[in-house]
């Protein structure tokens, strides 16, 4: 087993990367890598990324709830509606990371994905067609063999710059995937790697039916 991966306080063996937080831990638990097919919760986890350019990812986690609320429970056509005074009102919201071109980014990446689904286009499926293949059973050892940035990464953040989304870039764009369980990520050895598939096969078995 990698040095990479080590036991957590439960005895469960996990991608040591998280274990420096309890927060982290919760998050790579139940949430990272594990696929999302919900344009609501594909926005918030595209919307944290981009937030969290620059900054600690347990600084985002921390602040989470914080950004529920300001950015309307993630409902796109909310947010899609903000304005000036929106804008000026999250710069004074210490729930959130105060940063106005993120937060204009933001604002701008809901309005491009309300125009996707007013001309008939899904935003969950452009995102999935960034997916690489999957080779089944192949799984990262180490830290070092996970990329920053891929060619689907790259493809992606050039189709959605030119959609009118701001703020993600090929490094921010694979963050994403990785999040969003479009790669799975978990290191071989990972007690929750398998759980991340197992969600994936359960979404590709009633996107099938």
């Amino acid at each position: 087993m990698s040095a990479d991966v080590a036991p957590g306080p439960d005895g469960r063996s996990r991608c040591a990367w998280c274990l420096s937080a309890p927060d982290y831990v919760e998050y790579h638990d139940t949430a990272w890598g594990r696929p999302l097919h919900d344009e609501r919760a594909l926005f918030e986890a595209l919307t944290l990324e981009l937030f969290q350019s620059g900054l600690s990812w347990l600084t985002i986690l921390r602040k989470r709830e914080g950004f529920r609320a300001a950015f309307a429970d993630w409902r796109i056509e909310r947010v899609a509606a903000f304005g000036e005074r929106d804008v000026e009102r999250l710069l004074q919201d210490a729930s959130i990371v105060r940063h106005r071109a993120k937060i204009e980014a933001a604002v701008a990446n809901a309005r491009a994905v309300v125009e996707l689904s007013r001309r008939g286009v899904s935003f969950a499926d452009l995102v999935w067609s960034f997916a690489p293949d999957r080779e089944p059973g192949h799984a990262p050892k180490a830290m070092r063999d996970l990329p920053t940035a891929t060619a689907e990464s790259k493809a992606m953040a050039k189709e959605l710059k030119r959609l009118g989304f701001r703020f993600v870039g090929p490094t921010t764009a694979y963050s994403f995937m990785q999040s969003a369980g479009l790669v799975n990520d978990h290191l071989a050895g990972c007690e929750f790697r398998g759980d991340a598939e197992s969600v994936d096969r359960r979404a590709s078995a009633v996107g099938s039916r």
